[in-house]
């Protein structure tokens, strides 16, 4: 098993109904950005995903889109954003899934890019506008290096490509809980247990669901039926106004705790980490 798909399957093994909180690289700016990183270790996350900037994020709703605008006006690379994961494994033990599109990992080339990815200590990596049909290339030359390639699902996935989705999948299934963009959500529709369950059939890797998940109530009805909750544009509308490394990292901790708390009620609070 990948060092991604350990993590996932102790924590269900454990118990244990991650946030899988979503960062821009370089946002609000580049220090405040790791400050957020060190809130969501305060909060006991294990488990990060962060975002490459992108000028084109056809898969994200409004807030991550200006978000990754102001990242890339200040400078944000996915040559710096591979540096930011790299501190986060480093500096933090956190476990790094890298979110970026596909346009740049062709620049870069597929093999250059698992290549920067293992370097950066990255466990997996997800490709939204990268389909199914066309993604054994990069899954090729990723899994030799220990990396990861998410696959996606929605709820119009239908049964024949489910399973192929299953087939391949590696680390965790990512359920896309709507079929609109990121934000846009309502905390997965009226459909969402039937949905997870219709999935689980199929795939025995965990389930985390994301887009339109960002209260306490939706996260906890994602526990409810799935193994994590992925959590980005209400995050990263609370890291908006903060003016400092510091804010950022309250921010993030006290966000992310109040969702963990939600979703894994009979648990203690996560231990906050060393804030030196």
């Amino acid at each position: 098993m990948s060092r991604l798909g350990d993590l996932t399957a102790a924590l269900r093994r454990d118990g244990v109904r991650p946030v899988v909180p979503f960062v821009t690289a370089g946002y609000p700016d580049d220090e405040a950005c790791r400050g957020a990183l060190r809130g969501l270790k305060d909060a006991g996350c294990r488990l990060v995903e962060i975002g490459v900037p992108f000028s084109d994020p056809v898969a994200d709703g409004p807030v991550i889109q200006a978000a990754s605008q102001r990242a890339l006006v200040q400078g944000m690379t996915p040559a710096r954003s591979l540096e930011l994961a790299a501190w986060a494994g480093r500096e933090l033990d956190l476990t790094v899934v890298l979110m970026g599109y596909l346009n740049p990992v062709l620049h870069r080339g597929p093999a250059a890019f698992a290549r920067d990815c293992a370097a950066a200590g990255v466990a997996g990596v997800i490709v939204p506008d990268l389909p199914l049909d066309e993604a054994a290339g990069l899954r090729r030359v990723l899994g030799p290096v220990d990396v990861d390639l998410i696959s996606l699902v929605a709820p119009t996935t239908d049964e024949a490509r489910l399973r192929r989705h299953a087939e391949s999948a590696a680390g965790f299934l990512y359920l896309v809980s709507t079929t609109g963009v990121t934000g846009a959500g309502a905390g997965a529709g009226d459909e969402l247990e039937a949905y997870a369950d219709r999935v689980r059939a199929v795939c025995a890797l965990p389930l985390y669901v994301g887009f339109g998940v960002g209260t306490p109530a939706q996260a906890a009805r994602v526990a409810g039926c799935a193994d994590g909750a992925i959590v980005g544009s209400a995050l990263l509308r609370r890291l908006a106004d903060a003016a400092d490394p510091d804010a950022a990292r309250t921010a993030a901790a006290t966000f992310v705790t109040d969702l963990y708390r939600s979703m894994n009620p009979e648990a203690d609070a996560p231990v906050k980490g060393d804030r030196s």
